[in-house]
C-alpha cells in the first residue's frame, strides 16, 4: 500500500469486552449468549445516540469510534450506568460486566475497519479497567478534563503491550463532584524541594534524567499479570513444558503486512513443534485470538498451557523491529523478554534466535540432531516465503477461486527459489484440490502431477513434514492405504505437534476401514488444538457414522456447524446420518442446506470423492443420501 493510498484520521476509539466471559460461557453458554446480545443492543443504541459508529463486535468485544472524544466518554458512562441497572436484577454470579477503554489517537481506515496504535491503546485501556469501569488514556483526559463533570483517578504511566512508550492512564469516576486525589498528588510531587535543588545542578539533573529513563525502560516492573489457575484450565497440563504462541501483532500500519507477521509467528510455532520435548498448541487454535485484546490468564486456561509467548512486529522498508516476551501464566512471571532491531534480510536468523531463547528459558535440552532439525530452513528467500504464506491462506479457503490464486502464488514462490520444498508442496495441494472440488477434466493427471511435485519436495528435503503429509493424501486417493498410513506416520514422527497430520491420520484410518482407531487419534489430537479446524469435525463425524455411533456423529457435525455454518461436508454427513436413523424430516432439511450451498451438487460427483476401502460403506452412504433427497 502506498502512502497515498493510506487513509489516516484522528478519532476517539471505544473498546469494550466482558469481564469473566469464559466463566460465564462455561457455566451457561445459552444464557450468556442471549444476555451478551441484549447488552450489545443496549450499547449499540447509546453509541448511535452519541453519534458513534460500531467498527466490530467479534466475540464478547465491541469496538466503536466517535468524531468527538467528549461524546465517546459520555457514551461510555451512559453504557456503564445502564448495564449496572440491568445487572442489579441478576444474581451476582450471573452479572455481565463490561470493561471499557477510551483513547484518542491516529488510526488507519480501510474498508470501514480501523487499525493502528490508536486502536491498540484503546484495547489496553480496556484491559486495565475494572468490570463495570472505564479507563481513558492521557490524550483523552487532556481533552475532557474541564469539559465533563466527572472525577478522574490518575493510575500513573503504564507500560502496555505492543506500545513503545508508557501511556498515562486515568480511571473515570462516574459520579459528578468526586474528588481526584491521585491527580492532585501527581501535581504536588513535581514541587518537592529536592527537585528544586536538582534543577540548580546541571550535572545532577543529567544523571537523574538518565536514571529515570533507565528505570522506565528497563527496571520498572510491568503491570501485574493476573495468574492462571490449574483448577480452571479446560484441560490438565501436559507432563512436559506446554506453550501457546499468540499471533504477533502487526505494528507496521499496513494491513497487507499481516502475511509477514503471521508468517513469522507460524515459523516460530513450526520450529518449536519439531522438538518432542515440548507441547505446542496448534496455529489453528492460537490464531483465533488474533486481533483480540486477550489476557495471558485467559489463553492459558482456555488452551490448557503453562507458558504463553506474545509479541509484535514492525516492518519499515528494509528494517524490522520484533518484540517478544515469554510468560509463565501460573506464576505471572516474565521468563524472558527482548526487543530486536534488525535488517529484514536477517529475519530468518532472528526466528532461530527467538526459538532457541524460548527453548533455553523452558530448560529444554536438545541433542545435536534436534537442534539441526529445528534450525533448518526451507528457504532463505523472504519473498518466496511470503508468496508461500499467501498461497496457503488462499488454499485453505477450499474454493475453486482460492485454489487458482494459490496456484499462481505457489508458482511465483518456486520461481523465486527453485529449491524451496514448501513451494512444491503448496503447488501439489492445488492439484489435489482440483480433484476434490471437481475442477479438473482429468483427475488421474491431476493426481499424477501432485505426486510428481510432492516427491520433488521430499527429494529437496526429506525432513519436510508437510510434504510427507500431502503424499499420504495422494496415496489415499490412489487407494493405496498402507502407503498412505506409512507416509502420514513419517510426517508425525518429524513433527509430533502438527495437528494437521494427526487429523490426516484419522481421516486415512477412517477410509481404510479402521474408524474406531480414527476416533481415538482424532480425539487425542484435539488436545493440541482445543479450538479445532473444520476438517476435524468432518473426519470425526464420518468416523462416528461408520461405526454406527449416530448420536455422536450428529452432535459432532452440529458442533462443527457452530464454528463454520456453511460447511457442506458437515451437512452431507448430517443428511446421511439422519437418513440412517429414519429421521426423514431432519435428513431432508440437511439435504436442502447442501443444495443451498451448492445448487450443482450431484451424488455422481460426490461418489468420486469417497475413498472408503469397504465398498459396502460407500453403498450405504450413497443410498442414505439418496433417501434424504439428494440426486
Amino acid at each position: 500500500m502506498t502512502t497515498q493510498e493510506v487513509k489516516r484520521k484522528l478519532t476517539a476509539i471505544l473498546s469494550a469486552d466482558v469481564k469473566g466471559y469464559s466463566r460465564l460461557m462455561g457455566e451457561d453458554e445459552e444464557w450468556t449468549l442471549r444476555t451478551l446480545n441484549a447488552y450489545k443492543e443496549v450499547m449499540r443504541r447509546f453509541i448511535q445516540q452519541y453519534r458513534g459508529r460500531i467498527v466490530g463486535t467479534a466475540g464478547d468485544s465491541v469496538l466503536a469510534e466517535f468524531v468527538s472524544v467528549v461524546d465517546a466518554v459520555q457514551c461510555a458512562v451512559e453504557i456503564q450506568k445502564e448495564l449496572k441497572t440491568l445487572n442489579a436484577e441478576l444474581p451476582e454470579n450471573r452479572r455481565m460486566e463490561f470493561r471499557i477503554g477510551v483513547n484518542l489517537g491516529d488510526v488507519i481506515e480501510e474498508e470501514n475497519n480501523i487499525y493502528g496504535d490508536g486502536v491498540n491503546i484503546a484495547a489496553r485501556m480496556e484491559s486495565l479497567a475494572d468490570g463495570g469501569g472505564i479507563c481513558i488514556s492521557g490524550t483523552v483526559y487532556d481533552h475532557i478534563e474541564n469539559k465533563l463533570s466527572f472525577g478522574y483517578e490518575y493510575l500513573g504511566e503504564q507500560t502496555v503491550k505492543n506500545i513503545t512508550k508508557p501511556v498515562r492512564v486515568y480511571r473515570v469516576l462516574m459520579e459528578p463532584g468526586v474528588t481526584i486525589p491521585r491527580v492532585a498528588a501527581e501535581k504536588e510531587v513535581k514541587q518537592r524541594p529536592w527537585q528544586k535543588t536538582a534543577l540548580t545542578a546541571g550535572a545532577i539533573l543529567i544523571v537523574l534524567a538518565a536514571a529515570i529513563a533507565v528505570w522506565r525502560l528497563y527496571l520498572r516492573p510491568a503491570p501485574p499479570i493476573e495468574v492462571a489457575s490449574k483448577e480452571k484450565m479446560a484441560f490438565p497440563l501436559p507432563d512436559k513444558p506446554s506453550i501457546a504462541v499468540l499471533p504477533f501483532t502487526n505494528m507496521s500500519g499496513d494491513p497487507k503486512e499481516e502475511y509477514f507477521s503471521d508468517g513469522i509467528t507460524e515459523e516460530i510455532i513450526t520450529a518449536l513443534s519439531k522438538t518432542p520435548h515440548l507441547f505446542v498448541i496448534s496455529r489453528q487454535s492460537t490464531f483465533t485470538y488474533k486481533g483480540k485484546p486477550v489476557k495471558v490468564k485467559q489463553v492459558s486456561e482456555e488452551l490448557g498451557v503453562r507458558y504463553v509467548l506474545e509479541g509484535s512486529i514492525r516492518k519499515a522498508g528494509d528494517k524490522v523491529r520484533v518484540t517478544a516476551q515469554l510468560i509463565d501464566a501460573i506464576s505471572g512471571h516474565h521468563l524472558w523478554a527482548d526487543r530486536y532491531d534488525r535488517d529484514l534480510k536477517d529475519i530468518f536468523a532472528l526466528q532461530d534466535e527467538i526459538t532457541m531463547k524460548i527453548i533455553t528459558a523452558l530448560q529444554v535440552k536438545l541433542t545435536y540432531g534436534e537442534t539441526v532439525n529445528i534450525m533448518s530452513k526451507s528457504t532463505k528467500n523472504l519473498e518466496a516465503f511470503l508468496k508461500y504464506m499467501q498461497a496457503v491462506a488462499n488454499l485453505t479457503r477450499y474454493t475453486k477461486e482460492g485454489t487458482s490464486v494459490g496456484r499462481n502464488l505457489a508458482e511465483e514462490a518456486i520461481a523465486l527459489d527453485p529449491m524451496y520444498p514448501r513451494g512444491y508442496v503448496a503447488l501439489a495441494q492445488t492439484h489435489i484440490l482440483d480433484v476434490l472440488l471437481g475442477a479438473t477434466d482429468s483427475p488421474e493427471k491431476s493426481i499424477a502431477k501432485a505426486m510428481e511435485l510432492t516427491k520433488k519436495a521430499i527429494a529437496l528435503d526429506e525432513s519436510e513434514s508437510a510434504a510427507h503429509g500431502v503424499l499420504s493424501t495422494i496415496y489415499l486417493m490412489l487407494r493405496q492405504y498402507d502407503k498412505a498410513i506409512a507416509q502420514v506416520e513419517r510426517a508425525i514422527s518429524l513433527n509430533s505437534n502438527d495437528i494437521g497430520n494427526l487429523n490426516r491420520l484419522g481421516f486415512i484410518l477412517c477410509n481404510a476401514g479402521r474408524a474406531e482407531e480414527a476416533i481415538s487419534v482424532l480425539k487425542s489430537g484435539r488436545r493440541l488444538s482445543p479450538i479445532p479446524a473444520q476438517l476435524y469435525f468432518v473426519n470425526l463425524a464420518m468416523s462416528y457414522h461408520l461405526t454406527e455411533q449416530y448420536k455422536e456423529a450428529i452432535e459432532t457435525a452440529k458442533e462443527g456447524l457452530q464454528q463454520v455454518p456453511n460447511n457442506i461436508l458437515l451437512y452431507i454427513q448430517l443428511a446421511a446420518t439422519y437418513s440412517m436413523l429414519g429421521r426423514e424430516g431432519d435428513a431432508r432439511a440437511a439435504a436442502a442446506e447442501v443444495m443451498k450451498i451448492n445448487p450443482k451438487f450431484s451424488l455422481e460427483k460426490y461418489t468420486k470423492t469417497i475413498y472408503f476401502k469397504n465398498q459396502a460403506d460407500v453403498d450405504r452412504t450413497i443410498e442414505a443420501l439418496r433417501k434424504a433427497g439428494l440426486k
